[in-house]
């Protein structure tokens, strides 16, 4: 596939999907998301964040997911990478293993075969983390007025979960994954991931020519929890 695959991953309240859009919009990508991308996984993302419905086996959770991501693949992600196309989803693969498996507490190779099947394989090219205090990102949501969904509702301990589990993908795999400080203003935020993306994966032939990086290239940092 000559398409590139670009994912913006991290908790609720990070601003993954603004900095996703914007994203987007330079790189000149297909923007897409999960869960609820197809019509399919509408009504599959219905089933997951209704509070109405009381909460979910996680297991049973973890699996109406991967559906949800089978059909995304399937019916957006692939055929458009196929087509040549940029890729920029606001979450993917990793939000399993960090929610189900370290969240749920479900385990992870488990999941990780899981996600295996739903997406034949396909990888992103570049995850992006946008790696933001758990204080702060609540405080965000709570200020924007939004009554959350079932998963946004979840106790801190559990988001704390969440949070670990995603740097620690990171770190695991620095090739595959920037971890970008999402505390910082958002137009340095979205400065920031394009340059790691230039740097990393280079510019689409359909981008924004006439962005340039101001800041270094490694203007991201490594996890809260990794740095010395």
């Amino acid at each position: 596939m000559s398409g590139r695959f670009v994912v913006v991953e991290g908790i609720d309240g990070a601003g993954k999907t603004t900095v996703a859009a914007r994203l987007a919009s330079a790189l000149g990508a297909r923007l897409t998301h999960e869960p609820g991308a197809t019509p399919v996984g509408a009504r599959l993302r219905a089933l997951v964040v209704d509070q109405g419905l009381g909460p979910l086996h996680p297991i049973t959770e973890a699996l109406v997911l991967a559906a949800d991501r089978a059909e995304h693949v399937a019916r957006l992600v692939r055929p458009w990478l196929e087509a040549g196309e940029w890729v920029v989803s606001d979450r993917y693969a990793a939000s399993t293993l960090a929610y189900q498996g370290a969240g749920r507490g479900l385990d992870e190779r488990a999941l990780g075969a899981l996600v295996e099947f739903a997406t034949g394989g396909l990888m992103a090219d570049l995850n992006v983390l946008l790696d933001l205090p758990v204080s702060l990102a609540r405080a965000r949501r709570e200020a924007s007025g939004r009554a959350p969904d079932r998963l946004e509702a979840e106790e801190p301990a559990m988001i704390e979960r969440v949070a670990a589990a995603y740097r620690r993908l990171a770190a695991a795999e620095p090739s595959r994954w920037v971890v970008v400080d999402a505390s910082a203003p958002l137009d340095h935020v979205v400065e920031v991931v394009l340059g790691a993306v230039f740097e990393r994966l280079g510019r689409p032939a359909h981008g924004d020519e006439s962005f340039e990086p101001s800041m270094p290239k490694r203007a991201t940092r490594r996890p809260a929890g990794d740095r010395p």
